[in-house]
């Protein structure tokens, strides 16, 4: 067997890997495909050094078969197909309040222990959802990451009716559009990559490009001037943070769902003057993940339109050199028996 380990300076080696044989409470997978994302590629560049180890398997976004159950696991059976998520809550705190998937013990598989990328993957049974037959293992992939898009709608509080700005183009704003657009909300999605505003409106989004149109001209005129009920700003730039108060109606909601690692200068009289809302959002919960495997099964998320590549694991490494080169794509799949 094959897995990708992270060993530092923007490299990642394939290296004969093990099966490890799972434990109480575990089962060991047989991994289809895993995805790329964003935190992998931070991983890749070197930004996360003193969390991740060296070396590490990485990657989270994962399909695969269980081959082997542990003592005392029961509600999966081998052979069944299942997409993984990849969290580890440790010991509750006072702190968490009960929310678990951002407790202050969590840790997350596939970055503070190993994951996804390698043929065969050992992890703990809780993490585990099963798949339907209609829905393949390349899509099953994709299931983690519109899980986060589910999770970011839900806290958002979406209605049908509502108008919701997705200010960023990437795999997860698209994914969110697509959500919001199922919960009956109008769309409208900021990109400034034309490539991506093109795969947008292939899916039927309307999509505005803020480098050549005003943005907020343009949602003060598709909402006859009532702007938008609630923003996703999930670029992680200053740009989008700068724009995405000036784009809401009175109590509207800014979702946030980007990772800014740096301090943003925020226009707070706005949400003094308007009685805005923030909404911090982070992972999923299970919920988040039934209902991604759901709209993933009816065909809601157009998941095949998303996927840019699928790589055999040896080519890993070119991959992540393809990803940091061509800033068009969206979704980058490894086949890990390949």
């Amino acid at each position: 067997m094959k897995s990708a380990q992270y060993v530092g300076n923007r490299r990642v080696e394939i290296v004969e890997g093990e099966r490890v044989p799972p434990e109480a409470g575990q089962v060991r997978l047989d991994v289809a495909f895993c995805g790329i994302c964003g935190t992998d590629m931070h991983i890749f560049h070197g930004a996360m050094d003193q969390r991740v180890a060296n070396p590490q398997i990485i990657g989270h976004e994962a399909s695969a078969t269980v081959a082997e159950l542990g003592v005392g696991v029961d509600g999966v059976t081998v052979g069944q197909r299942v997409a993984i998520r990849p969290l580890h809550f440790g010991e509750p705190t006072a702190f968490d309040r009960e929310q678990k998937h951002v407790g202050k013990n969590l840790k997350f598989i596939g970055i503070d222990s190993p994951g996804g990328m390698q043929s065969s993957w050992t992890v703990p049974s809780y993490t585990l959802h099963p798949l339907p037959d209609a829905l393949s293992l390349e899509h099953g992939a994709m299931i983690e990451p519109a899980a986060v898009a589910c999770h970011d709608v839900r806290l958002g509080k979406v209605a049908k009716g509502e108008t919701c700005v997705v200010i960023g183009g990437g795999p997860i704003g698209l994914l969110i559009a697509l959500v919001a657009r199922e919960k009956g909300a109008n769309v409208i999605l900021l990109e400034v990559n034309q490539s991506r505003i093109a795969l947008a409106e292939s899916l039927g989004l309307t999509a505005i490009n803020p480098a050549t149109a005003d943005a907020v001209a343009e949602v003060d005129r598709l909402t006859n001037g009532a702007m938008a009920d609630c923003a996703f700003e999930v670029s992680g730039s200053a740009a989008g943070v700068k724009v995405m108060t000036d784009l809401l109606c009175v109590r509207g909601r800014v979702v946030m769902v980007a990772i800014h690692p740096q301090p943003r200068e925020v226009n707070l009289f706005s949400f003094f003057w308007s009685e805005l809302q923030l909404i911090g959002t982070r992972l999923y919960e299970e919920e988040d993940f039934d209902e991604a495997i759901r709209l993933a099964a009816e065909g809601k998320l157009s998941l095949d339109k998303l996927i840019t590549s699928i790589e055999p694991i040896d080519k890993t490494q070119e991959t992540f050199e393809s990803i940091d080169a061509n800033p068009d794509g969206i979704k980058y799949l490894i086949d890990c028996q390949a």
